[in-house]
């Protein structure tokens, strides 16, 4: 997967920031930086990057001035997109490799874990 995010020029922690504002309309820096495990201060930074980039955008809450939500983008929504289709085919080759009972106890495994 993370030789197919570089085709895309998209870190790793971009990814988990896309699938996670994609997965959680209007999230707060706070609520995504436990989200996605990552420090306050490095999630800022990333997060300015992707508003550059034109990924993220950043809305005022109509109900409190000081709280800031994260939204994506048209295009972060497209490259999300774009990287879920290649996610879901590692899955497939997953399945395809150990089966699909395995792939279930992986999953379940890995649920415990987070």
């Amino acid at each position: 997967m993370s030789d197919k995010l570089k085709t895309l020029n998209v870190q790793v922690e971009t990814w988990r920031v896309l699938q996670s504002l994609r997965v959680t309309k209007g999230i707060t820096m706070r609520e995504l930086a436990d989200s996605v495990l990552m420090n306050p201060p490095t999630l800022t930074k990333l997060v300015d990057r992707m508003v550059a980039d034109g990924l993220v955008q950043r809305q005022l809450s109509p109900h409190d001035q000081r709280r800031v939500y994260l939204a994506l983008t048209d295009l972060g929504v497209k490259l999300s997109d774009e990287i879920v289709l290649h996610v879901e085919e590692q899955n497939d080759r997953i399945i395809e490799t150990i089966g699909s009972e395995k792939a279930q106890l992986l999953r379940e495994a890995l649920q415990t874990l987070t």
